[in-house]
């Protein structure tokens, strides 16, 4: 199969649109990605002709709703090779996250221990503070070295028969560094730890297979992966998300409700109460589908061709700073112009059309690890080109020059 960059470009109907009178450049991906037209259309088609609330109705749209949700499921669970069952839909990874630190938090207990990484987004650090201040346990934080790469010695040095639950990133949203998952699950099992991974930069720039990573939990969102927003996903082995409680109650969670008391649904509608995210289950399948017929060894590699040439664009200015210079990592671009805050950066290449974040990304115990306040990221994806890279490098000399 032939990556064409431009094919791929023509699905995505925003990058068509100008943005103060220049060619829009979308550099953002990292914090969410744009959407093809099947996504778009699928979500459109389902609610102009099968829309109907799911599960529990017996007329033709309710059945017709029912199946194309539950079809999301078994897509989702093909995508990630996941047994039936061990999908949950949330209304993204940080309600999943939330959702593991409510229910496996019920067993901890003072003493116990969390370990999570200095790479982590907040929704996989909040939810553990907060964890540990409900339950006595305490947060232990793995150390990453100056290039961004996790130490992992330190990692294992924390590890101990305290350790319940080790929660870690797949990929950083900030740095780019790919974490060694596997390694990391295998030391973890080791001590008899949970082993939860974030896997919301991961999923998209990496295959990924749960059955081989050995992972307990694997979460992500749907609107990084070229899906809609409200949407995510929750893997769990079916046999440890039967161990949990329930995270909400409500409709379809349920067994049976009488006034005495009340018995629990199976997983994975035992952590779907209420009316659950249709049409975005919809757009998600779409999503998958979309990009399981891609060449997605073609884009990792198209990816990364991008990623070196805007990282030698913008190492010529002296006064840049890139953050984690980590081997083979993902299409992440961070970095800091000396003297000039990121947030001025941004706002100065939205003058020529370049959308970029700025700012601590969700990501604050990490910056300050890295010795910054905020930083500018660039984050790539498959619709991006070279082209784009060039002027993305011309416009951030433009902005330095103006702003120094």
């Amino acid at each position: 199969m032939t990556f064409d960059v431009n094919q791929i470009r023509s699905q995505f109907p925003i990058l068509s649109r100008q943005v103060n009178g220049k060619p829009l450049v979308y550099l953002d991906s990292g914090a969410s990605a744009q959407k093809p037209d099947c996504v778009i259309n699928a979500m459109s088609d389902f609610m102009s002709t099968s829309y109907a609330n799911v599960h529990r109705g017996l007329h033709t749209l309710s059945n017709e709703a029912t199946n194309a949700f539950e079809d999301a499921r078994k897509a989702t669970e093909n995508f990630i090779n996941a047994n039936e069952g061990e999908v949950v839909f949330t209304k993204g990874a940080t309600e999943a996250l939330n959702l593991l630190a409510y229910t496996l938090g019920q067993s901890l207990v003072p003493g116990d221990e969390i370990v999570i990484t200095e790479l982590e987004h907040h929704a996989n650090i909040v939810p553990w503070q907060m964890l540990a201040m409900r339950s006595g346990a305490v947060v232990k934080w793995a150390k990453i070295n100056d290039d961004g790469a996790l130490n992992l010695e330190h990692f294992k040095s924390l590890l101990s028969e305290k350790t319940k639950i080790v929660s870690f990133a797949h990929i950083s949203n900030v740095l780019g560094t790919r974490l060694p998952i596997k390694e990391m699950a295998n030391m973890a099992h080791e001590i008899g730890a949970k082993v939860i991974i974030d896997g919301s930069q991961g999923i998209v720039h990496e295959k990924v297979d749960v059955k081989d990573i050995d992972c307990d939990f694997y979460v992500f969102s749907s609107h990084k992966l070229y899906g809609p927003s409200g949407i995510g996903v929750l893997y769990g082995k079916f046999a440890e998300l039967n161990k949990l409680p329930p995270f909400l109650g409500g409709g379809e969670m349920i067994e049976t409700v009488t006034q005495e008391g009340v018995t629990f649904n199976e997983p994975p509608f035992r952590f779907e109460a209420g009316t659950p995210p249709i049409t975005e289950a919809v757009g998600l399948k779409s999503a998958i589908d979309w990009i399981s017929a891609q060449d997605r060894d073609a884009i990792h590699a198209h990816e990364k061709e991008l990623l070196i040439a805007a990282t030698e664009a913008i190492r010529k200015n002296n006064r840049v700073k890139i953050l984690g210079e980590t081997i083979d990592k993902a299409a992440i671009l961070s970095f800091v112009v000396d003297g000039v805050h990121p947030h001025d950066i941004s706002q100065i290449l939205d003058k020529y059309g370049v959308a970029i974040r700025a700012g601590h990304h969700c990501a604050q115990p990490l910056m300050t690890r890295m010795g910054v306040n905020a930083s500018a990221r660039a984050s790539f994806a498959a619709y991006n080109t070279l082209q784009e890279v060039e002027i993305f490098a011309k416009s951030l000399e433009k902005a330095i020059e103006f702003l120094t």
